[in-house]
């Protein structure tokens, strides 16, 4: 079994299988390279949207500006997930964190349902370095999600009886309350994002 590069530079292959080990993957180089594509992405469109993004966004007429709002959260936020996922990663080969930790619950990839929504109406007139933004994003989540997908294939299931689980879950529970008091759920329909 083994992970190859594709000469496109946006794909990862995989040689016959249906999962890859985590050590295969970071030994073949690839982890690096798509690490280094998902940071860079990340600082690339953060830097875009606190400058130039800002000042295009000024002169959208309404429709495209709120499609610029919607689609600059989903792609900041399909970012951060990658990013996430990509330094979870890290930490397990590094020995900062266990397979299981990794592969629970609390890490795995939680945008596929904002990944794979339609464009916002609007969308096709946003600025073109916004669009080529996203659509470098979501082939970069799409290559996570798979590779995701593939590694829970190969890694043995969370422990489910950990001798502290119960007392975790009631702390996060009694942390999960605290902060609804604090910091009451909106609806997202009724959130509003307008860009400054």
């Amino acid at each position: 079994m083994g992970v190859y590069g594709t000469t496109d530079n946006n794909e990862i292959g995989f040689a016959s299988a249906e999962c890859v080990s985590l050590s295969d993957f970071m030994a073949s180089g690839l982890f690096q390279r798509t690490y280094g594509e998902g940071m860079r992405l990340v600082e690339e469109t953060s830097a875009y949207l606190d400058g130039p993004g800002r000042e295009a966004a000024r002169s959208l007429p309404r429709e495209t500006s709120l499609a610029y709002a919607g689609e600059s959260m989903r792609l900041t936020t399909r970012l951060m997930q990658v990013a996430s996922w990509l330094l979870v990663r890290k930490a397990v080969h590094e020995g900062e964190m266990t397979i299981e930790e990794a592969n629970s619950e609390k890490y795995r990839l939680a945008t596929k349902e904002i990944a794979r929504q339609p464009r916002f109406n609007g969308a096709e007139a946003l600025p073109p370095r916004l669009q080529e933004l996203i659509e470098r994003s979501e082939r970069l989540y799409a290559r996570v999600e798979r590779l995701d997908a593939r590694l829970r294939v190969a890694a043995p299931e969370p422990a489910r009886n950990h001798p502290l689980a119960e007392q975790f879950a009631r702390v996060e529970d009694f942390f999960r309350e605290s902060l609804s008091l604090d910091f009451p759920r909106r609806e997202f329909g009724r959130r509003k994002h307008r860009p400054e």
